[in-house]
Formats: C-alpha cells, structure tokens, sequence
C-alpha cells in the first residue's frame, strides 16, 4: 500500500466487509479482460460468500481463473471546504471455488439472508426448498485482506 498513513489493521477491514451493502469483484475473462460485477456478499470468518446463477459470464471467467479481487466500500462522506473525500475500504485477494455440498450452500444462504433480509426470515426455509438446486454459491478464500482510511 502507497499510502502506509492510511492503512488500517485486519479486523478494521473484516468491520467495512461485514458493513458494506455491496461488494465489487473482478475477475479476467476468456479475452484476458477485467471483468467486474456488483455482489451482495458475506464474510465468514477467512471466508466471503455470494450467490448467482449457475451461468454466465462472471461464472465462467471464476472457472478460468479462481484468483478474484473483490473491493468494499465503507462509510463515505465529503467534508466541507476540502478537495478529498474521507471514505474507508477494504481490499481482498482470494480464491473462488464453486460450493456444491447442498448443507454448505444452505449455511452461505442462510448467512446471506440473515444479513441482507433479516425481516422475512420467517419464509427462508420455503425458500430454500423452491431455489437451493438452482442456485449457485461461491465460496472465496481470503489469501490477503487489506484496510483502508482516509479521515
């Protein structure tokens, strides 16, 4: 990181993830083009989930290459009389690897609901039995993580 006064510790980083409504993760596509793609994700532990159909094109560039890089942005706000934005973020190099044990899927499902629904987990159960098989859940392992500050 270039700018060593704004970098933050580990658990400052797993705070933005576990904050953040959304997430951008790049990848490479079959061309050797970026390709980025907005995701909904949740942290477990060393651990990031998200779900997608089981096709398409962020689905094949992960099968050409599991190595992904996913970004998070925190809480963000321009101050008064300043050129900058005061923002914080979090960075994760990992690698994607497609999760096909039906229990395993049901927990990633289970953590991605109870954080982004809370309120209708009264149907997740209905829900599971009508989508599990056709929905796809990836699972990256975080290699890196990396925290950021700046205000």
């Amino acid at each position: 990181m270039r700018r060593k006064d704004r970098e933050m510790p580990r658990n400052f980083a797993e705070k933005v993830i576990d904050r953040a409504e959304f997430a951008v993760m790049g990848t490479v596509d079959a061309d050797e083009k970026p390709y980025c793609v907005t995701l909904s994700m949740v942290r477990d532990g060393d651990c990031l989930y998200f779900h997608c159909a089981q096709e398409g094109k962020k689905v094949d560039c992960i099968r050409r290459n599991r190595n992904v890089c996913v970004t998070f942005v925190g809480e963000t706000r321009i101050p008064d009389g300043k050129f900058t934005i005061y923002y914080e973020s979090a960075v994760v190099f990992g690698e994607a690897r497609e999760v096909v044990d039906e229990n395993e899927k049901t927990h990633a499902l289970r953590l991605i609901c109870e954080r982004f629904t809370p309120n209708n987990m009264e149907n997740f159960d209905g829900a599971i039995v009508q989508s599990l098989k056709i929905t796809g859940i990836w699972k990256i392992y975080i290699n890196e993580i990396t925290g950021k500050r700046n205000g």
